[in-house]
């Protein structure tokens, strides 16, 4: 339910990125923020996710089967990695206006598991999904790949471009993947069984509000969204 607007908390300035990084993302469609996550903070996220990690029937809607599912929206080193400025700046690059937290989870593919095929999140909504990576990541243990912006010429209602365009990504503990939800994407196979550890959160366009909140219980959303962050104005 949205606060009237006396007690709306103050929309919270999003600084802009840089003109390297905002030209990368727009050409792109992702971003990798290397080792956006303070180091202090690593060890706290991987408890907060392994405390959170508990039985299927914790979850309101099934979760897939090969993947290990960590409820982590109330630990406060989780929110503030949330809003590292990095990060919000990204999603303020991809949204160009108001927008908002909608949720964050844990996910790890578990050993033979975790493949996905290529897909997009986003049905045409404004959304930008990020990776907080809590492990080394690569192609052994089931990273993330995407495509390009520049590879992928089919509208978000015409399915996925050939893998073949697919690029995995890599990289260590702190890394941060953002992209645009609608970018083709999809989760590798844990081939190793490397612990893989990651935060996955999104950000909506602040239209996309009243949706998200009518299904707040079904995504297992407990967390305060009602802050707003407005990008690159003063508040």
């Amino acid at each position: 339910m949205s606060l009237p607007m006396s007690l709306a908390p103050p929309a919270t300035k999003v600084e802009p990125l840089n003109a390297e990084q905002a030209a990368s993302l727009d050409r792109d469609g992702y971003l990798l923020l290397r080792g956006a996550v303070p180091a202090a903070w690593r060890d706290a996220l991987r408890a907060a996710f392994d405390a959170g990690v508990g039985a299927g029937d914790q979850w309101a809607a099934p979760r897939g089967a090969g993947w290990r599912h960590a409820l982590v929206d109330l630990d406060p080193t989780v929110q503030r990695t949330c809003r590292l400025p990095p990060l919000l700046a990204a999603g303020a690059q991809m949204l160009a206006g108001p927008f908002f937290l909608a949720q964050v989870e844990g996910r790890e593919p578990l050993k033979g598991g975790g493949h996905q095929p290529l897909h997009r999140d986003g049905a045409g909504m404004k959304a930008v999904a990020a990776l907080v990576f809590l492990d080394a990541y690569g192609p052994d243990n089931g990273a993330t790949r995407v495509i390009p912006r520049h590879l992928d010429r089919g509208a978000p209602d015409q399915g996925v471009p050939e893998e073949t365009l697919s690029l995995i990504t890599a990289g260590e503990a702190g890394d941060i993947l953002v992209f645009d939800a609608d970018l083709p994407h999809g989760a590798t196979c844990n081939r190793s069984g490397a612990r893989r550890r990651s935060l996955l959160l999104n950000f909506m366009a602040e239209g996309s509000r009243a949706t998200m909140e009518a299904c707040r219980a079904l995504r297992n959303v407990r967390m305060d969204t009602s802050e707003v962050f407005v990008p690159g104005q003063t508040v």
